[in-house]
């Protein structure tokens, strides 16, 4: 009853828990059986505590060991054994099977079940047509075997289909969802639905409102005990902030979303969003090292899931931000097959726009621009299209800056920035801008002059680094070992071919370094230390130069853009050709 019929997940967890200890205390294997079934919960991969996945499992291969394969029972933990299976290494092949053989056995209750969870192992894009067919299957199960939890969870899969599909008129499907869930209050499928239009808020460029419906929504998510509503909540952040232009400050929280237990074992995309956030905060260093733990032995090896899409996305952000042309070829030849569609993370909660406007990063990381200009054209049109506006307007930004050069021209150019007048010239393929004198623009002056080479704030801004100040956490030899070692295990992992065992290990241990290194690193991308006296120039030197770049771009948006994008502001600054 509080799953099918209320979707407390929360609540109906409690009680099945309860069910599953007295099954085992008394030897019952159907009812073991059946409450392993409502412990999984409408979803797959609902238990992601270590040791919730860990009863689960050994209940659920008690339950099917001792029971009669052709009882119901059996073969509906059979196909949700195949689907938790298939959904942690992405694939379908053993849940398409069971469904192929629970479609001839004809048991609505079995097929049912069969045809949700398949339905939720194929979110990765490679299935966006296959599984539209699913969803339709199942709502006209529901219409026949009177089981309204079918009609519900196929009119789910529906609506999602059409939103990751970028549908226009997908708005409709999620009114008619509100409709049907809310006739019972089905909190899970109404806490989906408050996901929904929080990303709907988004598209619409209602950013403040959106932040305020995030919030609500994670109380409701919350409430009804959904394992996604912090990984969800945090996606809803990640997609405004970035659309703010302040990843920056995300850094703690996404740090922290990695490492939590609450995130599904197949979502890599707060690895990508932490390198994203990492690069806009100016600390390139950290950037590097979680876009190397995201991409491993390589990208082709993330695990399709229903945030491969905007893992790719976060990949092409951060290649772009530290100049990796490996990670832009990837992304340009596993990214290409799905130009036609949005970037939205899980079950379509938030949308980071057309797939074209990463295939344009990774061109522009390649010295692509011609190749950049056409992705974001149709960047522009498909973002219209999805009625996404701040997408819209970051593509055709984008777009302007690179249209205001012959084309074949390179996309970094050189900038002049000559102090006269008590003010200063700013000049760029003869244009030419002039702003008043402050302290940002002779930070900037300073940079410009010296394309390429790495200036610490604190010579920027005139202070002298303490000698007594700092301790570090990680010393030069710790750090040059850590990095020696993170080499080999990269060799390791590409040879380890098809060796799970030696591969898991290699990785691992890669990760375990990466995650040190990291620790020992502060914001600015300097070793963290336990007196960081420097860290009050950065900040002073990041708001002067953002300030001086505003004044810019009143006067001049083509140059500041230009500028922007090969400026790197942090601990250690620079302005890269």
């Amino acid at each position: 009853m509080a799953l099918e019929v209320h979707g407390n997940l929360g609540e109906a967890r409690e009680h099945f828990v309860r069910a599953a200890l007295s099954a085992v205390a008394t030897g019952d294997d159907d009812l073991l059986g059946r409450a392993i079934l409502g412990w999984n919960g409408l979803w797959v991969h609902e238990a992601r505590g270590v040791v919730d996945a860990a009863r689960v499992r050994t209940w659920r291969a008690r339950a099917l060991q001792r029971l009669p394969e052709s009882s119901q029972t059996a073969r509906r933990l059979a196909v949700r054994d195949a689907a938790e299976a298939d959904y942690s290494d992405g694939s379908v092949a053993r849940v398409q099977d069971v469904l192929a053989e629970v479609r001839r056995a004809a048991d609505p209750l079995v097929l049912g079940d069969a045809l949700n969870l398949s339905h939720h192992c194929m979110l990765g894009p490679e299935h966006s047509d296959a599984r539209m067919g699913i969803a339709d299957e199942l709502l006209a199960l529901g219409t026949t075997d009177g089981r309204r939890i079918d009609l519900l969870m196929g009119l789910v899969w529906r609506t999602v289909d059409l939103i990751l599909r970028g549908d226009p008129h997908a708005d409709r499907a999620v009114s008619e969802l509100e409709a049907m869930a809310a006739e019972t209050e089905h909190r899970a499928t109404l806490y989906l639905v408050a996901a929904l239009k929080v990303m709907l808020l988004i598209r619409s460029g209602r950013l403040d409102e959106a932040e305020s419906a995030a919030d609500a929504c994670y109380a409701k998510g919350e409430e009804a005990g959904d394992a996604d509503a912090l990984g969800w909540y945090g996606a809803h952040l990640c997609a405004i902030r970035w659309y703010q232009g302040r990843s920056a400050e995300l850094v703690p929280l996404i740090s922290d979303l990695v490492a939590s237990q609450t995130l599904a074992s197949t979502n890599e995309a707060y690895l990508a969003a932490l390198a994203v956030a990492a690069a806009d905060a100016g600390d390139r260093d950290a950037a590097a090292f979680a876009l190397r733990r995201l991409r491993g032995p390589g990208l082709r090896h993330l695990r399709s899931s229903s945030t491969w899409l905007v893992a790719l996305l976060g990949a092409a952000l951060a290649a772009y931000a530290v100049h990796d042309h490996d990670v832009a070829l990837e992304v340009r030849e596993l990214l290409t097959p799905y130009a036609h569609l949005p970037v939205m993370a899980s079950l379509g909660v938030t949308c980071f726009g057309s797939a074209r406007f990463p295939l344009a990063l990774a061109a522009l990381t390649l010295g692509d621009s011609d190749g950049a200009r056409l992705h974001l054209e149709a960047a522009v049109r498909h973002n219209q299209a999805l009625g996404n506006l701040p997408a819209t307007r970051m593509a055709a930004e984008l777009l302007a800056s690179l249209t205001t050069t012959a084309p074949g021209t390179p996309s970094s150019a050189v900038i002049d920035c000559t102090y006269e007048d008590r003010g200063w010239l700013v000049s760029m393929d003869g244009r030419g801008a002039r702003i008043a004198d402050c302290l940002g623009m002779r930070y900037l002056a300073v940079l410009l002059a010296s394309p390429g080479t790495e200036i610490s704030a604190t010579d920027l801004a005139g202070r002298p680094t303490e000698s007594f100040a700092a301790q570090p956490l990680l010393d030069d030899r710790a750090r040059v070992a850590y990095r020696a070692r993170l080499s080999q295990l990269e060799d390791e992992i590409a040879a380890a071919g098809n060796d799970e065992r030696r591969l898991d290990a290699a990785q691992r241990e890669y990760d375990a370094l990466v995650d040190e290194v990291m620790r020992s690193r502060g914001l600015g991308g300097r070793t963290r230390s336990f007196a960081d006296s420097d860290e009050r120039a950065r900040t002073s030197v990041q708001k002067a130069i953002k300030r001086a770049l505003v004044r810019l771009k009143d006067a001049d948006p083509v140059i500041a853009d230009a500028i922007d994008r090969h400026l790197v502001t942090g601990i250690v600054c620079s302005y890269r050709l």
